[in-house]
């Protein structure tokens, strides 16, 4: 019997799931989730937000790394399709980073885009 795997919506690397497994457990509270989100704004035209939630809401899409859950919700996820979101640490500092292969434009903070 082969089991079948459904494709990931995006990708959330086990660098970012460590970083925010420790976010998570700094807060005391292990059911928050890390919830990513698109709105508009930004000085091209949208941009990215992360928050923590308890709660997965309708039609969210949840994708799991190493035990970390990722939420997205509906109207999101068709703009972060395909992206990866990751955690790098650098001259620049420490940051997450999404990698969007739908944004045609993106600023040079990285924090806003346009498709």
């Amino acid at each position: 019997m082969t089991e079948v795997v459904a494709e990931q919506p995006l990708v959330f690397t086990q660098s970012a799931a460590s970083k925010v497994a420790q976010l998570i457990a700094a807060e005391g509270n292990p059911s928050l989730m890390l919830r990513v989100y698109i709105q508009g704004g930004g000085c091209s035209g949208f941009q990215y937000g992360f928050t923590f939630d308890e709660d997965v809401q309708d039609g969210d899409t949840e994708v799991v790394t190493d035990g970390v859950t990722l939420l997205i919700d509906p109207m999101s996820l068709q703009y972060l399709a395909g992206s990866e979101i990751d955690y790098t640490e650098g001259l620049q500092g420490a940051q997450f980073v999404i990698r969007n292969p739908n944004a045609t434009t993106t600023c040079g903070c990285g924090s806003s885009f346009s498709t």
